[in-house]
C-alpha cells in the first residue's frame, strides 16, 4: 500500500509541475464563498450597478442556470445542462419574483441553446428548439399550458472533447436557426469542419449549411436592433499567458472566416500555434475577418444583448451588455461582472467600455456567482443568469425614465 500511494504522490507531483492546463485548473478558479450568502427573492441584492439601477433575485431554485429566453406566452424559460433540465420561471401575479421552477423538459444530455419559431401564417403554432450536446430538436411547444411535446431531431451536432455547448438563435429573416457549436481542445486543427463554427439550420426545408468558420467557441450571440448584423462574444485559447490572446466581440457574416486556430483578434497571427512560414502574414489575407472589439484575455465573455431604446437612459441606447462569465486560468482574476460596450446607432465603438454589474466576488476574493446569460428588455430591465450560484437576477430602473 505504501508503494502505491508513493506512486500516485509522484505522479499527483509530476502532474502539478508539468501539466500547465492542470496547473492552471487548479490554482486559477476562485473559491466560492461558503456559507453562500442569503439571496431573498425580492430583496436588492448587494452589487454594484449604475445610478438608477438595482438587482434583485428572481429566482434561486435554478442549478447551473446559463439560456434565458420568454417563450410566446411571455413565460421565462432557462437550460441547466448540467440537471439535463429545461424549466419554465412563471410570475404569474407579476410582482417580478418567479412563482417556483417548472420542468418543461428533463432527461436531456446537456440541454444548452433555447429558441423559438412561430409559424409565420399561424402565430399560435410554435416550436421551441432546444440544443443538446450531440443534437438540436425540436418540440411542439403549447404556450398556455406550457407542454412540449413531440421531439424531432433537425440536426444532428458532434460530441464529446471540449466546449459541450450548443447555442442557438434564429436568423433575423426568420427563416434560418444559427447553431453555435465550439471547438474539442484548447487549439488544434479539427477533423471535424462543424467544430468551431456556426451552423444554419433552415427551417422549412429542414436543410443545414455551413454559415461562419473559425470561431472558437461562440456560446452566445444576438441581432442587433438598427443594422439587423449578427454579433457574437468568442472566448481565445488559453496557455499564453495572462494577456493573450484577446477574447472577442464579433460581427458575424454569412460566409465569413474569423480566423482561428491560428488567427485572433485584430487578425494576429499565433505563430505559437501555427508554426509555419509564410512569405506575409497569413491572418491578413482576404476574408479573414478581425474582431469588432478585442475583450481582455481569459474575461471568458458569454451573454451579450443590446440596450433597446424604451425605458432606457438615451445614453445608453444601442450599447451592448456582456457578461464576463470569469477566469480560471489568470495570475490575478479577470471578469466576474457585467460589462457596458458604448456603441452608435450603427454599432460603432463610441467610448471605453465602463461596468454595468459588479460584486460577483466579494471582499475576501470569494466567487459568489458568475454571470452567464442575458435578456434585456424595454423599461430598463435586464435578467441575468448565474450559473455559479443557481441563480437568476432582475435588474431594473429605479427612477422613472
Amino acid at each position: 500500500m505504501k508503494t502505491v500511494a508513493v506512486i500516485f504522490g509522484v505522479v499527483v507531483i509530476v502532474a502539478l509541475i508539468f501539466f500547465r492546463p492542470v496547473q492552471d485548473l487548479l490554482s486559477g478558479i476562485l473559491p466560492l464563498a461558503r456559507p453562500a450568502p442569503p439571496l431573498v427573492q425580492g430583496e436588492v441584492l448587494p452589487f454594484s450597478l449604475p445610478e438608477g439601477f438595482a438587482a434583485t433575485l428572481y429566482a434561486n431554485d435554478v442549478p447551473d442556470a446559463r439560456v434565458i429566453v420568454r417563450d410566446p406566452a411571455g413565460i421565462l424559460l432557462v437550460s441547466e445542462p448540467s440537471e439535463g433540465k429545461v424549466v419554465a420561471l412563471p410570475d404569474e401575479n407579476s410582482d417580478g419574483v418567479s412563482d417556483g421552477a417548472v420542468t418543461l423538459l428533463q432527461g436531456l444530455d446537456k440541454p444548452h441553446g433555447l429558441a423559438f419559431w412561430c409559424a409565420p401564417t399561424d402565430p399560435d403554432r410554435c416550436l421551441l428548439y432546444v440544443a443538446e450536446e450531440d443534437k438540436v430538436s425540436s418540440y411542439k411547444y403549447e404556450s398556455g399550458v406550457r407542454r412540449a411535446t413531440r421531439v424531432q431531431t433537425v440536426v444532428q451536432l458532434p460530441a464529446g472533447g471540449g466546449h459541450s455547448t450548443r447555442s442557438l438563435m434564429l436568423h433575423p429573416d426568420g427563416e434560418r436557426l444559427l447553431v453555435a457549436i465550439g471547438s474539442s481542445c484548447n487549439v488544434c486543427n479539427e477533423s471535424d469542419e462543424r467544430r468551431a463554427s456556426i451552423l444554419e439550420y433552415e427551417i422549412v426545408i429542414q436543410d443545414v449549411r455551413p454559415f461562419a468558420t473559425g470561431l472558437r467557441n461562440t456560446v452566445f450571440m444576438a441581432t442587433h436592433p438598427v443594422t439587423g448584423e449578427i454579433w457574437g462574444t468568442d472566448m481565445g485559447r488559453d496557455l499564453l499567458g495572462d494577456d493573450l490572446p484577446p477574447d472577442e466581440l464579433n460581427i458575424i457574416r454569412e460566409g465569413g472566416k474569423y480566423g482561428w486556430p491560428i488567427c485572433y483578434g485584430k487578425n494576429i497571427h499565433d505563430t505559437d500555434f501555427d508554426t509555419n512560414t509564410y512569405i506575409r502574414n497569413p491572418c491578413m489575407e482576404p476574408f479573414e475577418t478581425p474582431s469588432h472589439t478585442d475583450i481582455p484575455a481569459h474575461s471568458a465573455p458569454l451573454g451579450l444583448v443590446f440596450v433597446p431604446e424604451e425605458g432606457w437612459p438615451e445614453d445608453m441606447w444601442y450599447d451592448a451588455l456582456i457578461a464576463y462569465h470569469g477566469s480560471w486560468n489568470r495570475s490575478v482574476p479577470t471578469g466576474y461582472k457585467i460589462v457596458r460596450i458604448p456603441l452608435d446607432a450603427q454599432g460603432n465603438p463610441s467610448g471605453a467600455p465602463q461596468d454595468f454589474m459588479t460584486g460577483f466576488i466579494n471582499g475576501k476574493g470569494e466567487v459568489i456567482g458568475r454571470p452567464v446569460a442575458l435578456l434585456a428588455e424595454p423599461g430598463g430591465t435586464v435578467y441575468v443568469t448565474d450559473d455559479r450560484a443557481g441563480a437568476v437576477y432582475r435588474i431594473s430602473r429605479t427612477v422613472e425614465p
